[in-house]
């Protein structure tokens, strides 16, 4: 069974939990939720909720939605469905009478009030947007690698689409299209597109795990192949990211949970020649990742934690 189809079927079944399910039976449910998380759990789950939500005092929200007439956009254009699922699962815990504020798609600012989003920048003065974990189906992917790192091509890889949307993605393209360590490309045509030779076609996952470096550029936002790069034993080659989602980006360690780069690529072969000389270091960095992935592979406690970011959003912003 393909992971496109399971993937549809998960989404499937979503709606139909969302849909046929009525909201008090989850209601009810919500305490028992929480309660099945034990001390040690907990105390690591609240380290992640309060990443996420940096709200710390009393703070008042204007033209906000509540819980009971946040319904499926049908009619709306963009419709954002994906996200209005992910967001629905958590607030279909929580009375109607709630209200928030929310903004889907890929949100690169800081709103001016508390709001639900999907990304954020990095830093210090981000405590209004408040991270959930939406559009997950698309960004929240790993894979079982069947191939240990040694068994792997000494080459770097990329497949990117809308190059054009990220001057790092063109210029990573334009610097090392046709260098012998380097498979890189986008997979379509742009409109006016201007470096055609750039379009190399698609690759899927499993061909792209054939490399032992795999490049993880921002686009819009985050580079959405970092989570299943970093679950693979394959290693992410990157700049230090500008964005963070529920993934938590902002914490990832250069050098130790993935292989740091300059902006410019300037030193991107000295450091790729580094790694294949050194397996022990490459290795350890994959074994890092998969540290760091472990922590989003049990549901229910992700559940608990997107219930608890939300509860707190609600006692401090009422």
């Amino acid at each position: 069974m393909n992971e496109a189809f399971l993937r549809a079927m998960r989404t499937i079944n979503s709606y139909l939990d969302c849909f046929l399910v009525p909201r008090c039976f989850h209601r009810a449910r919500r305490q028992s939720v929480l309660d099945s998380i034990n001390c040690q759990q907990r105390e690591a789950m609240l380290a992640r909720v309060n990443y996420y939500n940096k709200l710390e005092q009393q703070t008042a929200i204007h033209q906000a939605a509540d819980v009971k007439s946040f319904v499926f956009p049908l009619f709306r254009r963009p419709r954002f469905s994906t996200y209005f699922l992910d967001l629905y699962e958590v607030l279909r815990y929580f009375p109607t009478q709630e209200h928030f504020r929310y903004l889907f798609g890929d949100v690169i600012h800081v709103p001016e009030e508390p709001t639900f989003v999907k990304s954020r920048p990095i830093g210090e003065d981000n405590i209004n947007s408040v991270v959930m974990k939406l559009d997950k189906r698309r960004h929240f992917r790993f894979v079982k690698d069947r191939l240990s790192f040694s068994q792997k091509k000494d080459m770097l890889v990329s497949r990117t689409t809308w190059a054009k949307a990220s001057l790092q993605r063109t210029l990573l393209n334009r610097m090392f299209l046709n260098h012998p360590m380097f498979n890189v490309g986008k997979t379509r045509m742009e409109e006016d597109e201007d470096f055609p030779e750039s379009v190399r076609g698609f690759l899927t996952v499993k061909q792209q795990l054939e490399y032992k470096f795999i490049a993880c550029i921002e686009g819009n936002d985050v580079a959405s192949n970092l989570k299943w790069v970093m679950s693979s034993n394959s290693i992410a080659v990157m700049p230090r990211p500008c964005y963070e989602t529920w993934f938590m980006e902002g914490t990832l360690k250069p050098d130790y949970h993935y292989i740091e780069v300059k902006p410019d690529f300037s030193d991107l072969v000295e450091k790729l020649e580094y790694y294949m000389a050194h397996p022990d270091e490459s290795q350890a960095i994959i074994d890092h990742a998969h540290e760091y992935v472990a922590q989003f592979r049990d549901e229910r406690m992700e559940r608990a934690i997107q219930m608890m970011v939300a509860q707190k959003y609600f006692e401090l912003t009422k």
